[in-house]
């Protein structure tokens, strides 16, 4: 697995702050932090001034929550991964038409990030959101992006980000996998039946070449596997004429 990299103790310390606060089901107060961090209440204190005032963070009645900044961030991010009004725009079109959750997953310099998602964003129980995506191996998106790469760039993933199993469905051997990606070539997108979560299903095929910088593209479905077998023609055939159609962008 990919470690964070250290660097000045001040500044791992004000990530880890943000870090807590974001994996957070509500606001932390300084306390909870330094005791998460293992440090003084002093330190905390110290470092919440600066986050507070450039606006990564706010102080609320209950304690520290992300603040504004974060969602400026976030769209930079987006944007420069290339999610434009093209892709942000079909989401809720093909959640509409198919009544399954979509995505825009993005690969670029050996990372993998789901971009942005139908899912409510106060659904904190859903099994694939926004953000850093370390299941590759077992999920639909993950499958489509590591079968655009080289083999030896796809095994260089593998090997860093681990082939961990989730459920008794999970690929988990480098060779296997293998195989998996040669018929997610062969039929031009990929399904995971439980292979991330034992109750979901996902679909994904790539999108056309978005831009010169790297970045592939997939877009994704996903629905509960009862539901999955009985409307799989229909989805799989909406998901792939909808990303076989979309131009690349501008």
């Amino acid at each position: 697995m990919r470690s964070p990299a250290s660097g000045p103790q001040s500044v791992d310390r004000a990530l880890e702050i943000l870090d807590a606060v974001a994996d957070a089901p509500g606001p932390l107060g300084a306390k909870a932090l330094a005791r998460r961090l293992g440090c003084s209440l002093s330190t905390v204190y110290h470092l919440l001034g600066p986050l507070t005032a450039r606006g990564h963070l706010v102080r609320t009645g209950d304690g520290y929550a992300p603040g504004p900044r974060v969602a400026v961030l976030h769209r930079s991010f987006q944007r420069h991964l290339g999610l434009g009004p093209h892709l942000a725009e079909l989401l809720p079109r093909l959640r509409r038409a198919t009544g399954a959750e979509a995505y825009v997953t993005a690969y670029r310099d050996g990372r993998i990030v789901m971009l942005d998602s139908t899912v409510p964003v106060t659904d904190s129980e859903h099994p694939f959101v926004p953000g850093p995506e370390t299941r590759a191996h077992a999920t639909a998106h993950g499958k489509v992006l590591l079968a655009a790469l080289p083999r030896a760039a796809r095994r260089r993933y593998l090997a860093e980000y681990g082939m961990a199993r989730f459920t008794d469905r999970t690929i988990t051997g480098a060779e296997r996998f293998e195989a998996e990606v040669e018929r997610v070539r062969g039929r031009g997108y990929a399904v995971s039946v439980g292979e991330a979560d034992p109750a979901y299903t996902c679909l994904a095929a790539a999108l056309p070449e978005q831009g010169a910088d790297g970045v592939v593209h997939a877009l994704s479905l996903s629905l509960p596997t009862a539901d999955f077998r009985r409307r799989h023609g229909e989805l799989r055939a909406a998901l792939v004429r909808t990303a076989r159609h979309l131009p690349p962008a501008g």
